[in-house]
């Protein structure tokens, strides 16, 4: 998958990388290579955590097959 991240640089110097698409998907970093490679892990666990309560709504009477994108 392809995410469209805004990479900012705050005040104290840091760059800033958000993700827009995934609401509170955001993270930092020294320098621009720094903050991408963090918002990258940020987007893997977001999307991890999304799916781990999707799962749990969908409850264990319905099958549940996991897919790779």
């Amino acid at each position: 998958m392809i995410f469209h991240v805004t990479l900012e640089r705050s005040e104290d110097g840091w760059f800033v990388a958000e993700c827009p698409a995934l609401p509170g998907c955001v993270s930092q970093g020294k320098d621009e290579e720094e903050a991408l490679t963090n918002v990258k892990e940020a987007i893997t666990a977001w999307l991890w955590a999304e799916d781990q309560k999707a799962a749990v709504a969908a409850g264990s009477s319905k099958q549940q097959v996991m897919v790779a994108v």
